[in-house]
């Protein structure tokens, strides 16, 4: 018997009901689904395998997300197509396949498991690690050049926005300050700052009080609520009729945008008062969930990382013009 203790086996969020959701679409021989944020492949791996003859397109922006997923798919061969791209190009990276429409759309937003757990790549603020943070380390400014190089005026805007921080001015002036002495380059250094510009009381409820920092930097360093606000109208357009489109997000910022969009494709935009609704002012999207879904206790216990994620699931049921 070997001695070695094999690797925790990787747990994609809320994998059964992300599969359940997209079933249907995925019915016909010869279904398209595109996986928007590949990560370590988990998602994918299921969609191959339940769905024996359905065709993936996948995309992530990191390279080493890719090679490790494209390792892991190597068995279901031509089946599985892998791109290097952010997923607000998939209008392009399906055009570029000869794809005019899918079945399925499938994005799991947010840092992948991959990336939380290599500490090198400084998204985490429980470790020590070079304030890298961005996604596709080969373009872009680091967290450490954003904290370097923004104005205070910017600092506190991200922060306050992206990270929903309240304390965002005052941690901004700490940051000016000690940027002065030295820059940043570690993640200790600004979790220990961001701990001692916060008020005692504020500490003691909400878990790390970097946390939210951190978060704002992810999302500025990555522009991800920019992408995602071209990504999900992008993915609508390409949804064939009674395809399926499923979102996780794991922050209020992105759920509210992905709300809004679902909402406005499923909305009846015709003026009031008309006897009969013409079929261009018609719902050309149709909600199936109630508001935005959370896990259940037991998909926390599977991946401690779906605590915090709202699913939302709509699906295409009129053609649209343009």
């Amino acid at each position: 018997m070997s001695s070695e203790t094999p690797a925790p086996k990787h747990i994609p969020v809320m994998l059964q009901r992300c599969m359940d959701a997209l079933a249907p679409a995925l019915a016909e021989p010869g279904a398209v689904v595109v996986d928007a944020t590949l990560g370590l492949g988990g998602h994918s791996e299921a969609i191959l395998t339940q769905f024996p003859e359905a065709r993936l397109v996948a995309v992530d922006r990191d390279p080493s997300a890719l090679k490790l997923s494209g390792e892991r798919l190597a068995r279901f061969g031509d089946r599985a197509t892998l791109v290097h791209a952010v997923y607000d190009e998939i209008p392009q990276v399906l055009d570029d396949l000869g794809i005019a429409r899918v079945q399925g759309v499938l994005f799991d937003l947010g840092v992948s498991s991959m990336q939380l757990d290599e500490a090198d790549r400084g998204f985490a603020y429980a470790q020590d690690a070079p304030l890298d943070m961005r996604m596709d380390q080969t373009r872009g400014l680091s967290a450490a050049e954003v904290l370097n190089t923004y104005s205070h005026g910017d600092l506190a805007r991200i922060l306050k926005v992206y990270g929903e921080e309240r304390f965002a001015g005052k941690i901004a002036s700490v940051i000016l300050r000690e940027r002065e002495k030295e820059p940043f380059t570690n993640s200790a250094r600004l979790v220990e700052l961001v701990r001692n510009a916060i008020p005692a009381a504020t500490r003691r409820t909400g878990g790390n009080p970097a946390k939210r920092t951190f978060q704002a930097l992810r999302i500025e360093v990555n522009g991800e609520l920019e992408v995602l606000d071209r990504a999900i109208p992008g993915a609508l357009q390409r949804l064939a009729l009674g395809g399926r489109i499923v979102v996780m997000s794991y922050q209020s910022l992105e759920d509210r945008l992905v709300k809004q969009y679902f909402q406005a494709g499923a909305t009846n935009t015709a003026p009031p008062g008309l006897p009969i609704v013409p079929e261009e002012h018609q719902p050309w999207l149709k909600l199936l969930t109630r508001g935005a879904e959370l896990a259940t206790e037991e998909e926390i216990e599977e991946n401690r990382r779906a605590a915090p994620v709202r699913l939302r699931v709509a699906e295409r049921i009129r053609e649209t013009r343009g």
